[in-house]
């Protein structure tokens, strides 16, 4: 980290992470005896012990699992504030941390990370790829600057950026039957085996409203709460799956899968948003990579409305 970062604190979080302060002292090479004096300070000036002296080690009391904790805020807020000094200067660099569902990590964001590294390589990335209803929990810890998800629930936590509709349709191996069509109805999986999302993916509960909608009994022959999964199985022939555009659109356009937007009225489609925390100031290559994928999120319901 290039903002210095308080002695003290620098020396604690080692000897917390490491259990030691042997060991901290021979990975940040500094005598054992300036940390250790350190840390006594420290304890004296606050009248508490941040650790307990034990013959196998030191552990952490409950004052010094507070600091710990404070310590790791601090820690991403300085990170933060070197970013706004980097920004000020006028250097286009920085760490941007993105927060996605796993249907992105092909195709649409690592091409936008891909130009964007190509124009500006002072900018790099962290993405993590999580479950939907994760997506909100790291930016809310501020693990993340902004996130991609979807439907998030309307919370005083997130603001939505921008968003863009994803259709929800049946996909099928590219010679099923039911590959000729451009859109379906649900009714039409009645007695086919079929390829079923389960929890926690979005679809698992929006599938089954829908199925108690139109009385249909869905036929599983198999389930599976991955979608790479699902989509293996359909492409095997396994059965038929119900997904969005946006977790199939690189087999379709590859050919080894054919998607059929679902038309029932009661069906409405998800919306893949673009969501960040109210009032969190974001660097400004934050704000550049936001600006662009907001400025792409309408390539993908294009995508959508021009195939199959």
């Amino acid at each position: 980290m290039g903002l210095v970062f308080s002695r003290f604190l620098r020396y604690f979080v080692e000897v917390a992470r490491l259990g030691s302060i042997r060991r901290a002292s021979e990975h940040l090479n500094v005598s054992a005896s300036a940390i250790d004096r350190q840390i006594l300070q420290a304890e004296a000036e606050m009248g508490l012990p941040l650790f307990e002296r034990l013959p196998s080690g030191l552990r952490m009391t409950a004052a010094g699992e507070l600091l710990l904790a404070a310590a790791k805020s601090w820690n991403k807020d300085f990170a933060r504030l070197e970013e706004s000094f980097t920004d000020l200067v006028g250097l286009r660099r920085g760490t941007v941390r993105i927060a996605c569902i796993e249907a992105l990590s092909r195709g649409f964001l690592p091409r936008i990370v891909r130009d964007i590294r190509a124009e500006l390589p002072g900018i790099a990335f962290e993405i993590a790829v999580l479950d939907n209803k994760d997506v909100p929990q790291a930016l809310v810890a501020g693990e993340a600057d902004f996130g991609l998800m979807l439907s998030p629930q309307s919370s005083k936590d997130l603001v939505v950026r921008a968003f863009v509709d994803v259709e929800v349709g049946l996909i099928t191996p590219p010679d099923h039957a039911l590959a000729r069509q451009r859109s379906a109805k649900f009714n039409q999986v009645a007695g086919l085996p079929m390829v079923l999302p389960k929890e926690p993916l979005a679809l698992a509960e929006l599938l089954q409203a829908l199925a108690n909608a139109t009385g249909i009994d869905m036929s599983s022959a198999a389930g599976s709460d991955n979608v790479q999964m699902i989509k293996s199985l359909v492409e095997g022939g396994v059965g038929v799956g119900v997904l969005s555009w946006l977790d199939v659109m690189n087999e379709v356009q590859a050919g080894s899968l054919a998607f059929m937007r679902l038309t029932d009225a009661v069906l409405r489609p998800l919306n893949l948003s673009l969501c960040a925390v109210p009032n969190r100031q974001l660097s400004n290559a934050a704000m550049l990579v936001l600006s662009r994928i907001e400025a792409s999120l309408p390539t993908l319901k294009h995508q959508a409305a021009g195939t199959n």
